[in-house]
């Protein structure tokens, strides 16, 4: 029965790991409820300052700033990414989904003569912009299940401030959308120039006459610093509750399979030690009759 221990031992082994896995699926589950409350949660502000900076671009035409057009003058030749991905992995295709787009989007560019530069925020995306080579300007990692927006705003005000300068044409703001627990979309979006149609008031907003307090120049710089943060954020917390939804679903998968390869080696045992027995059988039946 030499077969049969090992069958055996495989059969423990891989019971060891559907407990690891169904482990993992749970508090996948309970971490992802929360950081889709911290996904939800973060709209509205995004949204309010979006419709204030909306309003306050329309009463002012005469201004533009530097995020709300095409630099002007000479091109840079140089756009930049900001590469969202997670810190650990077992999460399915959710992160090479993500840098396929990215190496895809990158490719374009360099075949248009433009030099690319990246921001990694996330292990996974920063481990994998420096193998394949692409240049990093900054990174963040380890922002945990609850990220804070004062550990990003110091890595991509590096690639804010380098648009404003001119050194770059355009930044990309890369990151995996929360669609429903089931689906999760790769998303590469324009960030800097801010598209026309970002900066729409709501229909049925209210276009409100403010003071300004100091002038509107400078009140409009701000919210387009903090709207822009604001997106970035909000990238972060979707990218967040599409990685524990992504991990749910490839544990409970991780955990289905265990099962079903549990029951084929139980059922190989069986066979395995039915065969032994009819065998033993066999020899004493022969041997009595020997007799």
């Amino acid at each position: 029965m030499a077969a049969g221990k090992e069958i055996r031992g495989k059969i423990k082994s891989v019971e060891n790991t559907k407990k690891i896995t169904k482990a993992m699926e749970m508090v996948a589950a309970s971490k992802m409820r929360k950081a889709q409350d911290r996904m939800r949660a973060a709209r509205p502000y995004s949204d309010k300052v979006r419709n204030i900076t909306a309003n306050l671009a329309g009463a002012n035409p005469e201004y533009t700033h530097a995020f709300m057009a095409q630099a002007k003058g000479v091109s840079a030749k140089a756009v930049g990414f900001i590469v969202i991905t997670t810190d650990k992995g077992l999460c399915g295709g959710m992160n090479t989904n993500i840098l396929r787009q990215v190496t895809q989007k990158a490719r374009e560019q360099e075949q248009a003569g433009n030099r690319v530069e990246a921001v990694a925020i996330g292990n996974k995306g920063l481990g994998f912009l420096n193998r394949v080579g692409m240049k990093l300007v900054s990174q963040a990692t380890q922002l945990g299940d609850a990220p804070q927006l004062d550990k990003l705003i110091g890595p991509v005000k590096v690639m804010l401030d380098a648009y404003q300068e001119g050194k770059l044409d355009a930044v990309y703001l890369c990151y995996t959308k929360f669609i429903n627990t089931m689906k999760q979309e790769a998303m590469v979006e324009q960030l800097l120039p801010l598209p026309a149609k970002a900066l729409v008031a709501d229909a049925g907003a209210h276009g409100w006459d403010y003071i300004y307090e100091p002038e509107a120049q400078v009140v409009i710089d701000e919210l387009l610093v903090r709207y822009v943060e604001a997106l970035v954020y909000q990238a972060v917390a979707e990218n967040l509750a599409s990685e524990q939804s992504a991990r749910m679903v490839a544990m409970k998968a991780a955990s289905d399979n265990a099962g079903s390869v549990i029951s084929d080696l139980k059922l190989v045992y069986n066979k395995t030690r039915q065969a032994a027995i009819t065998k033993e059988l066999s020899e004493i039946v022969s041997g009595a009759a020997a007799v």
